[in-house]
């Protein structure tokens, strides 16, 4: 099988709901979110257990003044948003990024409408924004246990330590 590009696969939300969305969608559509700062284990972890839960991974990813709305930091975030779509594009596991400048994914939810919905398990259900349109749409909700140890906060509070790998 030959590897698709990772530009190929960084869509706008026109594009994405042109090929993903409904109606006469075929595949089982799942769709996650997140900043990505700097890719670590965790997020590939996640990322590939999101993917088995269907036939198609769609990972919306927050612009840098949606990312800088979220109080994860003045210096937040480290990478550039194209820089951290094409990085998240090229995993195996995914097979679309959308970038999405809102504080939330709700609208890019609304107009994919994924049959599955997906977060860190460090969410309750009833917090997962999208949670609404997802099960009117006849989808379903899931919380993927995150890599202990094993995020953004972490290994920038390790590289601000100056601390050796593990």
């Amino acid at each position: 099988m030959t590897p698709r590009a990772a530009a190929g696969k960084v869509l706008g939300r026109d594009g994405l709901v042109r090929r993903f969305g409904l109606p006469g969608r075929t595949e089982r559509v799942v769709f996650t979110n997140g900043c990505f700062d700097l890719l670590h284990v965790g997020h590939v972890t996640y990322l590939e257990q999101a993917r088995a839960l269907g036939d198609v991974l769609v990972v919306g990813v927050n612009t840098d003044a949606s990312v800088q709305r979220l109080e994860k930091g003045s210096a937040r975030p480290y990478v550039p948003e194209s820089d951290r779509a094409l990085v998240v594009a090229a995993l195996e596991a995914v097979d679309a990024v959308c970038l999405f400048d809102e504080d939330t994914p709700a609208e890019l939810i609304s107009a994919l409408v994924p049959d599955v919905l997906v977060k860190g398990a460090d969410y309750a259900v009833e917090q997962v924004v999208g949670r609404e349109t997802v099960e009117a749409a006849g989808g379903r909700v899931e919380l993927i246990e995150l890599v202990e140890g094993r995020s953004t906060t972490e290994l920038v509070r390790r590289i601000a330590e100056g601390a050796g790998n593990e």
